[in-house]
């Protein structure tokens, strides 16, 4: 059994970072690109309060999941939404490690610079 990634992305796209974070095991693990990775659900529900804080929006379209055993693999394209109301989409995989419905290691594969880089002609 792996966790939902129908589920995990509903939850996502409401910037519901303390709901995301109840889908880790109580010491489950998260790594986002290149950056360090956070361990426990608190550390992960306070790094991704703190990056949801700079959206307006957020949503997610799965475009394929394999599940293999406890691996749960998703391909999406994530469009963000800035606060300025322009929006940004980024293919992303992701891959998590579950012990049942919950997450025990969770990595998110993207370049999220273009979130942030000013859009053209600006």
């Amino acid at each position: 059994m792996t966790v939902s990634m129908k589920e995990l992305y509903a939850v996502v796209d409401t910037l519901d970072a303390r709901g995301f974070a109840g889908f880790f095991e109580p010491d489950g693990r998260m790594r986002f690109g290149n950056a360090p990775t956070l361990t426990g659900r608190e550390e992960i529900a306070s790094s991704i309060e703190q990056f949801f804080a700079g959206l307006q929006g957020l949503r997610h379209e799965i475009l394929d999941v394999w599940e293999e055993d406890d691996v749960v693999i998703g391909e999406v394209e994530a469009t963000y939404t800035r606060t300025d109301g322009s929006e940004v989409i980024l293919p992303a995989v992701t891959i998590g490690r579950c012990n049942g419905d919950l997450l025990r290691d969770y990595r998110i594969y993207m370049d999220i610079n273009p979130l942030f880089a000013p859009e053209p002609g600006v």
